[in-house]
């Protein structure tokens, strides 16, 4: 209830200069804790999967507005979801707080939210029944068993090795070395073992089996480079590249800054396990050698097609995609890598190419996302991994840790601009893609209304 000012003919007959004037009455406390619980834990699946700040505070405040919580104000930073709802003058504001202590990335989960949130926006469901339905999401394991991430991931290994250049008996040892590092890794996090060292152990049982491998022959002619760049490239697979600079582009500096901070912390951490093998083979006698550097991709566009396609689809398969979105990360990898190979052809600098790539992928998953019933997160991290810079980010550790050369320095700094233009690509993509993608509906929408405006009305009938 609020005051308004009336106005009145006659002064005699106005009761007063101000009257009450009944509103719309706000919801008990039940309902508004059961909603504000609501959002705050969609938000939170969202931002445990590796979606940006602006898209997790939009949902939230969709949500709460969904179930008659108008004018709430949301901070989402990279642990923590505040929301707090204004309810006047008179009363109090009502702010929680949730805490997102895990990260585990499902792209089956994602896209069941995403279906359910597309359901209380259209007020297709009860504030009930979406707490129930969210709490169902959140407990129900993984769509596959373990096990199959960890092929997927060997798979994933395989078609990077390919798409560097290698030849099947490389592909073989990248896929047996993943496998290993992924078991591995999973063992280390069922311990509770920091992600830092998981990265450290990750990194130097990649370069360690190359090394290996080289100095025994099993191998003739084996390049370790291949085989560490292709582990590299799995490892860093991982980061959220994409939620870090859309973080920071949108405004949302303080989540931005603490995604750089573990993306960096995580590299760190791969790059040591690397570099400390490295060194230590070098004490070893392991004398490896590196030819001229390799084309950041293999030049036969084809073959770059296919193995991105390949490569993108193991990932999404390992990050538990729905089977309906394996295609579509398919082609997301496809296009990208046959963008990229086909600039790189043209003279066209690395940077350049992985930009323009990651911002056909990101436009493309924008556009096509909500038509295909999958997550643009999806397409745009799937589209974007076979592009990362794993055999730049190796020849930079060599150069700095073997040969001893202040040009690896250079060489690193070149593959951190590779990943940045990826990120920043696929963010551009996005956003050109919105307006496009909004326009569609609305073309939809009207084509819609005159398919059903042509159709034949029912009679009416004549009172008697």
């Amino acid at each position: 209830m609020w005051l308004r000012r009336r106005r009145y003919r006659d002064p005699r007959t106005a009761p007063g200069l101000w009257q009450p004037i009944e509103g719309p009455s706000l919801p008990d406390d039940s309902t508004v804790h059961l909603v504000i619980d609501l959002a705050l834990r969609v938000g939170e699946v969202q931002l445990a999967s590796g979606a940006g700040a602006a898209d997790v505070t939009a949902t939230v405040m969709a949500v709460a507005d969904a179930y008659g919580l108008p004018r709430t104000e949301v901070d989402v930073t990279y642990t923590s979801i505040t929301i707090s709802w204004h309810r006047g003058r008179e009363a109090a504001p009502i702010t929680s707080l949730r805490v997102v202590r895990s990260r585990s990335t499902d792209y089956t989960r994602l896209a069941v939210l995403e279906d359910l949130i597309r359901r209380i926006v259209a007020d297709e469901i009860k504030a009930p029944d979406a707490y129930a339905e969210l709490d169902r999401i959140t407990r129900q394991p993984h769509p596959y068993r373990r096990w199959v991430a960890t092929c997927a991931w060997a798979g994933m290994a395989a078609a990077v090795a390919f798409l560097v250049g290698g030849g099947p008996f490389i592909a073989l040892s990248a896929a047996l070395v993943t496998a290993v590092v992924d078991r591995v890794g999973r063992m280390l996090n069922r311990r509770e073992v920091p992600f830092f060292f998981q990265q450290v152990v990750g990194g130097a049982l990649a370069a360690t089996a190359a090394l290996g491998l080289y100095a025994t022959d099993l191998l003739p002619g084996l390049r370790p480079s291949l085989l560490v760049s292709t582990g590299i490239v799995v490892l860093l697979s991982g980061l959220s590249l994409v939620g870090a600079v859309q973080d920071a582009i949108t405004g949302y500096h303080v989540t931005a800054a603490g995604r750089s901070i573990e993306i960096g912390l995580l590299t760190a951490g791969l790059i040591t396990g690397i570099t400390l093998t490295l060194r230590a083979g070098v004490q070893l006698g392991v004398q490896t050698t590196i030819a001229d550097p390799l084309p950041p991709l293999i030049s036969v566009v084809p073959m770059q097609f296919a193995a991105g396609g390949v490569t993108s689809l193991f990932f999404a398969l390992a990050s538990y995609a729905p089977l309906r979105a394996l295609p579509i990360a398919a082609a997301a990898g496809a296009v990208g890598t046959a963008t990229y190979g086909l600039l790189a052809l043209t003279g066209t600098n690395t940077i350049t190419c992985a930009a323009v790539a990651a911002t056909v992928v990101g436009f493309g998953g924008a556009v096509m996302s909500r038509r295909l019933r999958t997550p643009a997160l999806v397409v745009s991290v799937a589209g974007m991994v076979p592009l990362l810079p794993g055999w730049t980010t190796y020849r930079g550790l060599y150069q700095l840790t073997v040969e001893g050369d202040g040009s690896g320095l250079s060489t690193l700094v070149l593959a951190a601009g590779t990943a940045l233009a990826l990120a920043s690509g696929v963010v551009l993509g996005e956003f050109l893609g919105r307006p496009v993608r909004s326009g569609l509906s609305r073309l939809e929408r009207k084509l819609a209304g005159s398919r059903l405006s042509g159709l034949p009305r029912p009679a009416r009938r004549r009172g008697h």
